[in-house]
């Protein structure tokens, strides 16, 4: 029987060993799932926040917090709202097309691992 110490020594162990075993299948398939999520949350996310930075400028001049500018700031204002609200549909667009252009790898890759 291991004791505690000979226990945690031996998972540091196993940390750094080089790993000399092939990637399975069910790991290439997470990794190819996230390579098409990935960019579309990317987007999403950046896009999001530069559109309510941009909306918050705009209600920062419409309220005369930053300037005297109110008429600049309903402008500035609203393209932040409508940034904000196209993110979404930008968002399912860029993940559509990365699930079309990678959907046979997918389909192949799952259908190995349900051996149909």
């Amino acid at each position: 029987m291991q004791t505690k110490t000979q226990q945690y020594a031996e998972a540091i162990r196993r940390e750094y060993e080089p790993k000399t075993e092939q990637v399975t299948k069910l790991e290439e398939l997470k990794a190819l799932d996230a390579k098409v999520h990935r960019p579309a949350a990317v987007f999403a996310y950046t896009f999001g926040v530069i559109g309510a930075l941009v909306l918050g400028v705009g209600l920062c001049l419409a309220m005369k917090v930053i300037g005297d500018l109110m008429a600049l700031g309903i402008v500035i204002g609203i393209v932040g709202i409508a940034m904000v609200s196209v993110n979404y549909l930008i968002y399912r667009a860029i993940l559509k097309s990365r699930k079309k252009k990678y959907a046979d790898q997918v389909m192949a890759l799952s259908d190995a691992l349900l051996n149909k």
